[in-house]
């Protein structure tokens, strides 16, 4: 789910796809950034220099193995966060123009203390790590690129697909 334009995320059901349950929400600073889920972890990324009027940069770790009582847990201070993916215990994130960026995510509390890699030399948007391969799909304001994955601490750029303005 994405919030937008509000303070707060909204929890679904998803046991009927066509017919989405209201669950809970979660507050939060006004955004409209994405939120991704792990296990009974929901990881939020909230961020200035949208139409959405927020001012913080920060990750969001939010507890919700009570659906109907999100809770944080921790906020970590970043740059300019824009998507994130987790595979294996690892979180990726688009840091804006800091770049791509791979934390260590098993511990909630140190994950913004728990950097691995980081390849600033593109601005980053959104993320995909791929769920069957050691392969992440990065789009960028520079275009597409893929990155090797086997070693987190030392991923590899494999290819891009640039595109001019």
């Amino acid at each position: 789910t994405q919030s937008r334009s509000s303070a707060a995320s909204d929890v679904y059901k998803r046991q009927i796809p066509s017919s989405p349950q209201y669950v809970s929400e979660f507050s939060h600073a006004t955004a409209c950034d994405p939120v991704y889920v792990s296990g009974n972890r929901a990881y939020v990324t909230l961020r200035g220099g949208t139409t959405c009027e927020n001012f913080v940069n920060q990750l969001d770790v939010i507890d919700i193995s009570n659906i109907t009582n999100p809770t944080l847990i921790k906020t970590h201070p970043m740059f300019n966060p824009h998507g994130l993916s987790i595979k294996d215990g690892n979180l990726y994130l688009c840091d804006g123009a800091e770049g791509l960026k791979v934390f260590d995510a098993t511990d909630d509390m140190q994950i913004g203390n728990n950097m691995l890699s980081s390849d600033p030399s593109i601005a980053t948007f959104d993320v995909i790590a791929n769920p069957y391969r050691d392969l992440l799909l990065v789009i960028g304001k520079d275009g597409f690129f893929q990155y090797d994955i086997s070693s987190p601490t030392s991923m590899t750029r494999i290819s891009s697909i640039l595109v001019e303005k």
